[in-house]
């Protein structure tokens, strides 16, 4: 799907910015200004620092004169508008439109935002295909420009697919049998000196301490945690001659 996102006269250059931001944190990039307050908005020092590393989508971005100019192309259009207008679109929130939207046809999609100041015009929303009302505490429903287009962005992308989450570090491998098996032996050793665990009548206590190990799969350096704090319990209970055996090779060093 093509998506582009149109804002109508737009009065605060930072709101233009903050506009370029949401679209590059959701994948879009195409920005379309009509009539905007400040000729040079995209060149204006609060417009590059509000898009904070989306200055690509700036130059890309277009001023126009004309919303007949902004939506060249554009063969389905949503307006955002908080209060419905008689006789005109549907008014929907974005996840109950967007959602079908994007499992139908290709369609060239544009999200029109209006004036901070004055909103939508009624023509305007009359030329959309849907409102788009964004849930919101009917207390206090007004949205900043910039935080209604991340929310819509958001939701677009949701329905396109979205995005993966990326794993910040490598998951953690579990330690194998053998170092599990010898962090056992060793506890069992500790447990019978501080006299925790009677080995005359040991009952259940290392089968179900083996399957409690089992399922939370242990990595090697947790392995090592378990180890110290078994010859921290022996050591207390002055029974500290066990010593614990070298690291299994490949398992990592504490």
């Amino acid at each position: 799907m093509r998506t582009r996102f149109i804002l109508i006269q737009t009065s605060h250059a930072g709101n233009v910015g903050a506009a370029a931001r949401a679209m590059k944190t959701m994948g879009f990039d195409d920005l379309v200004l009509v009539a905007p307050r400040w000729a040079n908005v995209l060149r204006r020092e609060e417009t590059i620092q509000r898009a904070s590393g989306a200055l690509d989508v700036l130059e890309r971005a277009r001023i126009v004169d004309t919303l007949d100019e902004a939506l060249d192309g554009v063969t389905h259009l949503c307006a955002t508008a908080m209060v419905p207008r008689d006789f005109g679109p549907p008014t929907r929130t974005p996840r109950e439109h967007l959602g079908p939207l994007a499992a139908g046809d290709e369609q060239h999609v544009a999200f029109l935002f209006g004036s901070e100041r004055f909103g939508m015009r009624n023509e305007d929303v009359y030329r959309c295909h849907v409102a788009l009302s964004i849930p919101t505490d009917p207390a206090f429903g007004s949205l900043n420009l910039g935080a209604a287009i991340q929310v819509i962005a958001y939701e677009w992308r949701l329905a396109l697919g979205g995005f993966g989450v990326r794993e910040t570090i490598a998951p953690p491998s579990a330690a194998d049998a053998r170092a599990v098996a010898g962090m056992l032996e060793h506890w069992e050793r500790s447990l019978v000196q501080i006299g925790f665990l009677d080995p005359e009548a040991p009952k259940k206590l290392m089968p179900r301490l083996q399957q409690l190990f089992n399922r939370a799969q242990p990595t090697p350096e947790e392995i090592h945690i378990l180890r110290g704090i078994a010859k921290a319990m022996a050591d207390a209970a002055g029974g500290g001659s066990y010593k614990t055996p070298s690291p299994v090779r490949g398992q990592g060093s504490t």
